[in-house]
């Protein structure tokens, strides 16, 4: 799998509708379990709803600003596609000594300048998984230290040239998404795996995701330091990171099936979130991991501790945690390297309602139990949750009308939220919600096989877009006064 040749660039959208003024008096009620009324008042008043996208999965060849950017539809204002192509990145070949390119620079500065136009706050994300090639060739990308400077250098240029306007900056997306899928099984780029894992050609399973892991978060330090050394006291704005994570349930209300349950939040949240609010991984990880587990300097402790204004959380499923019941001594991955069997069946009955990603089971809980665990072991730090979502198949044969009937998305976001204000009535500081996504998109391996938008695009016909049901029922969830 290659990885494009184009900076880090700006490759995720996080499009803000802030609505203080709009209430709601008679929504949809989630059934059974959820009260009435439900509504855009079940929210304080300054928290913030929208949609996000990111570029790669997203952006077609050629785009119109004007027209394509930013479109009305009725009360909906939605849009976001972004252009990450070579000669639209703000540097030449990853590396301020190479050069800045103005074109990139101006068509970022007219895509921030249109969506401020239309009302819409930008939430930028630096880096979605599009490492520059030129770096991949000269040291192996988050393979190495190396990288901290140049990714420094790079989030100063975007601070430096837009930071004038955006005021929510998140320096990655899901570093576990990347270091696991392309530095463990190999199913993402760059496609790197042990031989025993997948059908690689190169890497090493036990070591390399670790090492990424470690070079994500001292470089996105890095670009923190930068702003706020530089820019936040002038700017005025915020910056953090965006973490992915399932909720765990113990398969079994024993000790075991609680530790098991506490081991996978630390290997799957706690592998970043840990060194950022403590200055240092997890003891669950170090003790499983030894010396595969890189050290942090006393130095890169305190650059990485306290490295964020705010958490960004992608949440979409739960599983069940189990301990498990043969622990490899050889062969090792960071799949298994925690000891836990993590599963979305008991008994033969699926945690949830399935989707059309064998992985993705609805459970709406999940998302008021994480962040009642981040409060409690994380200091209760401001929370966006900036993805969350769910995926209907892509089926060519579907007539257009019934393809934009996604009432089981509906379902979701209903329950989605609803745990959600529970939270936040429960002490969370949340801050917004982010939909994924606002268009059909390319998910990664998954290709065109899914749709997680709440606007359909049509592939066969020059990319055209019609809103779902989905999308109607968020706009009246967040607009309709009941006047």
């Amino acid at each position: 799998m290659a990885i494009r040749r184009i900076l880090m660039s700006f490759c995720s959208f996080y499009l803000v509708l802030i609505l203080n003024l709009f209430v709601l008096t008679n929504a949809t009620v989630p059934a059974k379990r959820f009260v009435s009324p439900f509504n855009r008042t079940s929210f304080p008043s300054d928290f913030v709803f929208g949609a996000a996208s990111a570029a790669y999965q997203c952006t077609p060849r050629t785009l119109r600003l004007k027209e394509e950017l930013v479109k009305e539809v009725g009360d909906l204002v939605y849009g976001i596609l972004s252009r990450t192509s070579t000669q639209l990145s703000p540097l030449q070949d990853g590396k301020v000594s190479k050069g800045v390119n103005p074109v990139g620079i101006k068509f970022y500065n007219n895509v921030i300048n249109e969506l401020i136009s239309n009302g819409l706050t930008p939430f930028v994300t630096l880096f979605h998984w599009d490492t520059p090639q030129t770096l991949e060739d000269e040291y192996g990308g988050f393979l190495s230290s190396k990288i901290a400077k140049d990714f420094g250098d790079y989030a100063d240029i975007c601070f430096k040239e837009f930071g004038d306007r955006v005021k929510h900056w998140i320096t990655l997306n899901e570093p576990l998404s990347y270091s696991m899928f392309g530095y463990a099984r190999g199913t993402f780029a760059p496609g790197r795996c042990s031989s025993y894992v997948g059908n690689c050609t190169e890497g090493d399973s036990a070591t390399e995701p670790y090492i990424v892991a470690h070079n994500m978060l001292l470089a996105r330090a890095t670009g923190i330091k930068v702003y706020k050394e530089k820019y936040q006291k002038t700017q005025k704005g915020q910056i953090g990171v965006t973490l992915v994570t399932h909720w765990f349930v113990p398969k079994t209300k024993t000790p075991q099936g609680r530790k098991a349950q506490l081991k996978a939040l630390d290997f799957f949240l706690g592998w970043f979130l840990d060194p950022i609010t403590y200055g240092d991984y997890p003891a669950s990880m170090r003790a499983n991991v030894g010396r595969r587990l890189p050290k942090f300097t006393l130095q890169q402790s305190k650059l990485v501790k306290g490295s964020m204004d705010f958490l960004g959380m992608n949440y979409y499923t739960t599983y069940y945690a189990s301990p498990m019941l043969s622990v490899p001594r050889v062969n090792l991955s960071y799949t298994t390297d925690n000891h836990v069997d993590m599963t979305a069946e008991k008994d033969g009955k699926p945690i949830g309602t399935p989707t059309a990603l064998n992985w993705l089971y609805i459970y709406p809980r999940g998302i008021y139990d994480l962040m009642l665990y981040i409060k409690q072991k994380y200091k209760n730090p401001p929370i966006y949750i900036t993805e969350n979502g769910m995926a209907d198949a892509n089926n060519s044969t579907l007539p257009l009308k019934q393809a934009l009937k996604d009432d089981l998305r509906i379902r979701y976001y209903e329950g989605h939220l609803w745990f959600l204000s529970k939270a936040i009535k429960a002490g969370a500081n949340v801050k917004g919600h982010f939909a994924w996504s606002f268009l059909d998109d390319y998910e990664w391996d998954a290709g065109f096989t899914v749709r997680f938008g709440i606007t359909f695009v049509d592939y066969k016909n020059g990319l055209k877009r019609y809103l779902k049901k989905s999308a109607y029922w968020y706009n009246k969830f967040l607009l309709n006064t009941g006047k």
